[in-house]
């Protein structure tokens, strides 16, 4: 890395050493993605979506390609927080990037109770998730009005002694509108988007493709309703915001940068290009270099529109 340009943000507290992180759903808890890159180059991990008890998620087929991204409908498989605290912390406390705990719950007072656990936890933030579009209850049907998303946060805020990013769904009509809801209650910060919710037929056999019917659509296809949505925000809120939404390269993360992100999850990419997020952080650096930007965080809210 260039000494002369700095990499380092701080999300509300949250430290990271870049802004590329790697997204909740997409990376497990790094084990099989250490195996192709040194997880020490990344800014943060923000783990696979945890909630109380274990979860086996949906039945298969809960994955589909589609033109441009895939649409999954796993459920929130995990092994519960308890294993994640037990069995995951140590192997990702091995590496220097930021632990980030994706929360989930059916109810308030699982939010409430998974916030509190995590917050005795060896975690470095919270990002509580009130957008998931494959579980039936809890997760999205509180996400996807303001009054929902402030009912949550403003009762898991009491139990919060970490950084508190609420993560967004795009699944609603006004998303400044939903994001204003978590800044008021008290979130730190927010991310977004999740996934898009989507569909596909198989016209053969005339049935859905996923077992669930419906699931999250993410991947490049999705990147400019992403780039909008985090370009709304940012005119609307005044904490930090955590862009994702189709990033595959440093370019894309610059993107969203400019946008209003001060840091930037990539996932899907990295079922194609398991390097994306090496090479987006190269990305970003190289923009930089070419640009003469010495500082990233010049590059948020950076857009030009006039």
């Amino acid at each position: 890395m260039n000494k002369d340009i700095n990499l380092k943000v701080n999300i509300a507290g949250l430290h990271l050493k870049n802004p590329v992180i790697a997204a909740s759903g997409t990376f497990g808890f790094g084990r099989e993605y250490s195996q192709f890159f040194d997880l020490n180059l990344l800014g943060g991990i923000s783990v696979k979506g945890l909630t109380l008890k274990p979860r086996k998620g949906n039945p298969p087929p809960r994955i589909a390609e589609t033109p441009g991204g895939i649409l999954n409908s796993v459920g929130l498989q995990n092994p519960g927080v308890h294993a994640f605290i037990e069995n995951e912390i140590p192997f990702l406390r091995k590496f220097n990037a930021a632990i980030i705990a994706n929360a989930s719950g059916n109810t308030i007072e699982e939010y409430e109770q998974m916030t509190e656990i995590l917050s005795d936890a060896d975690i470095d933030a919270i990002e509580l998730n009130l957008s998931c579009p494959n579980v039936k209850e809890g997760c999205m049907s509180f996400g996807s009005t303001p009054h929902g998303v402030s009912s949550v946060v403003r009762r898991v805020r009491r139990f919060a002694r970490k950084p508190l990013i609420v993560k967004l769904t795009p699944n609603v009509t006004d998303i400044t509108e939903i994001a204003k809801a978590a800044e008021d209650a008290g979130a730190d910060a927010v991310s977004l988007i999740n996934t898009i919710l989507g569909m596909a037929i198989d016209a053969k056999t005339r049935r859905p493709v996923l077992a669930n019917i419906t699931g999250g659509l993410s991947g490049p296809c999705v990147k400019p309703i992403a780039l909008r949505m985090v370009y709304q925000v940012y005119q609307a809120v005044s904490i930090p915001i955590i862009g994702m939404g189709g990033i595959s390269n440093g370019t894309d993360a610059v993107e969203f940068l400019l946008a209003g992100a001060s840091a930037v999850m990539v996932g899907t990419a990295g079922f194609v290009n398991p390097m994306a997020w090496v090479e987006t952080i190269q990305g970003i650096e190289n923009y930089m270099r070419e640009n003469n930007v010495k500082d990233v965080r010049e590059l948020t809210g950076g857009l030009i529109t006039d």
